[in-house]
């Protein structure tokens, strides 16, 4: 196995981690270790950005300042690494705007056009890639079951269907199982 030849780069960065390693003999060991490890990430952060690591170790300064830096109070708040933040999942292409009114007419629909506001919000949400089948089955559930449920206590309850109180029924438990569907829809839809 061969190795390439070390850059004059390679060579800065080395002296610099290896003045490092002597200034700080005097640190605990974990303390020592983690400044290393710190002080390493944060040169190959910068030499991947900038790719100049004289600019790098120009923004460290002296190996004895960063030491004494670490004696008085930890780590110095200039080297400290970004938290890695989690992997937030791309917008799918064309997603967004068809969910968005399907999310708009299941809340607003039953009070503009009711049933038919419904059943076009949730053909749309089946067909989006947005939402999992299980958010879709919920969906469809929230909508469908009030109606449904109504509908049987009216005729249990011996009321003509298309009696106000009958038609009232049946009308509120849609609007309320729709508006219900749209805020799950909505809530699952925003990143958290």
């Amino acid at each position: 196995m061969t190795t390439a030849p070390a850059t004059p780069d390679d060579t800065l960065v080395l002296d610099y981690l290896a003045a490092l390693w002597a200034a700080s003999d005097d640190l605990p060991p974990e303390t020592r270790d983690d400044l290393m490890g710190t002080v390493s990430g944060y040169i190959a952060m910068r030499r991947d950005l900038a790719g100049n690591p004289a600019q790098a170790l120009g923004r460290l300064g002296p190996p004895e300042q960063l030491v004494a830096a670490v004696r008085r109070s930890g780590t110095p708040t200039h080297l400290r690494l970004p938290v890695p933040q989690p992997a937030v999942p791309a917008a799918l292409p064309g997603a967004g705007g068809s969910e968005r009114v399907a999310v708009r007419l299941l809340i607003a629909g039953p009070l503009l056009l009711p049933l038919i506001s419904q059943a076009a919000a949730l053909l749309i949400a089946s067909v989006s890639p947005r939402w999992t089948p299980v958010q879709k089955a919920v969906a469809w559930f929230l909508v469908t079951a009030p109606a449904v449920a109504a509908l049987l206590l009216t005729a249990v309850a011996g009321a003509p269907l298309l009696s106000g109180l009958g038609f009232l029924a049946v009308y509120l438990a849609t609007g309320t199982g729709s508006v219900a569907a749209g805020l799950t829809l909505r809530a699952v839809d925003r990143p958290h």
